[in-house]
């Protein structure tokens, strides 16, 4: 039994399982909000800027600058796995940063909140991946 054990949790924690170009693409759709989010804003800058105004966020231009740059940024350290924990750790604290920003179901009209707890929530789920990949990362090494 013992070896049965042994075999099954060395075939679970390395590649084994599944190629490793299923771990990369999971970590690309997790990363995909980010990736587009940027680059939209980057094409977009005056209505990055407008975002950043929106949200009260000021200055907007350095703010659009950092949320392009962090949004960019560590999105490649996570898919190109060199301080992917920083990368996954930023993304953490930046999602939910926004989140309690943007979906803030307790102080919105009856009408809007369930989709703004939804999104909330799903906000804070994806934060928990992002967690949990630099847990992963940190582990590793």
């Amino acid at each position: 039994m013992a070896d049965t054990t042994s075999s099954m949790r060395s075939a679970t924690a390395g590649s084994g399982i599944l190629p490793r170009w299923v771990r990369w693409v999971a970590l690309l759709l997790l990363c995909g909000a980010y990736i587009q989010g940027g680059l939209v804003k980057l094409f977009d800058f005056p209505g990055a800027v407008a975002e950043m105004e929106h949200f009260g966020l000021t200055p907007a231009v350095p703010m659009a600058v950092a949320t392009i740059v962090l949004e960019l940024g560590a999105a490649a350290l996570i898919l190109l796995g060199r301080w992917r924990w920083l990368g996954a750790l930023a993304l953490a604290v930046f999602t939910v940063a926004a989140t309690f920003m943007a979906n803030r179901f307790w102080s919105a009209p009856p009408e809007a909140r369930f989709m703004l707890a939804n999104a909330f929530f799903e906000h804070l789920g994806l934060a928990g991946a992002f967690v949990l990949v630099a847990w992963e990362d940190l582990r590793r090494h």
